[in-house]
């Protein structure tokens, strides 16, 4: 009995049928009864005699909606090219941001997280998205994956003086749910501003998603962790050195990639010493 249980629940079968058939139409008739809209005596189910005509009755009930009044995604993002594009210091892009109304993840969200460190440095970190201690902060990466992030920095001689780090989301989304390719395709015209902006000598992708967005690339971190890429945006008068690490998010759950991690760690020391 237990086994054929299972077994109809791993078929989905998440609902009890009883034994006595439901009589829909005496529900319907006292739904009609309630509503003050009555539609006919109940028959008698068990009866032999032909049963009576129906009375037909119309029940009407308006719902009132809003209208929506989003607009078409290429919109958001010609809006937010224009905006970025009009941006000449972090300060305009963080408020050309402020300005923009194309990404509902501004709607739900506490608080813009637009950037920290040192814009100045030679290295630019992105990352995906904001948490919850980043949206009540106002600043990426500052919760626990933040905290271990930070000490993988420190084994390479790097803290927030000496280096600039970002997400290719400047919103987080409700419930740190993976963000809509129409949500990363609004914010993104504003990450590739940032990046020309602040002209670091050598991008560091954290995690996956930020490195196939701004690579333009289908593998997971898996594959691109380890290798060196070229970014360049339109805006660029040079490519710069790209490479991808693990999200120490994805570090906490899988602590047995930490070697690999640190791999990546020293393949980055090592460049910088060959960056202007």
């Amino acid at each position: 009995m237990v086994a054929a249980l299972a077994w109809q629940i791993d078929a989905g079968a998440d609902e009890a049928i009883g034994e006595i058939p439901i009589s829909r139409y005496r529900n319907a008739v006292g739904l009609a009864e309630a509503v003050g809209n009555p539609i006919g005596p109940v028959p008698n189910e068990g009866a032999s005699e032909s049963k009576p005509a129906l009375t037909t009755a119309t029940f009407t009930r308006t719902i009132s909606r809003p209208t929506p009044t989003l607009k078409p995604a290429i919109d958001n993002t010609r809006a937010a090219r224009e905006l970025a594009n009009a941006a000449n210091t972090l300060e305009d892009l963080k408020e050309a941001l402020r300005a923009f109304d194309g990404c509902p993840l501004k709607e739900t969200a506490t608080n813009l997280v637009f950037g920290d460190g040192n814009p100045q440095s030679k290295v630019m970190l992105i990352g995906e998205a904001p948490g919850a201690d980043e949206d009540r902060q106002g600043k990426p990466f500052v919760g626990v994956s933040g905290q271990l992030l930070d000490r993988m920095m420190a084994w390479i001689g790097l803290d927030r003086t000496s280096f600039y780090i970002t997400n290719i989301l400047y919103w987080r989304p409700p419930g740190n749910r993976q963000p809509t390719a129409a949500e990363i395709a609004a914010c993104l015209p504003f990450v590739e501003r940032h990046i020309e902006i602040v002209d670091p000598s050598l991008l560091v992708f954290v995690g996956g998603s930020s490195a196939k967005t701004l690579l333009g690339r289908n593998e997971g971190i898996m594959r691109l962790r380890g290798q060196w890429f070229q970014y360049q945006s339109t805006g660029m008068s040079r490519p710069i050195p790209s490479t991808a690490i693990y999200h120490p998010a994805y570090l906490l759950r899988s602590p047995g990639q930490k070697r690999s991690a640190w791999r990546d760690l020293l393949a980055v020391k090592a460049r910088l010493q060959t960056v202007p």
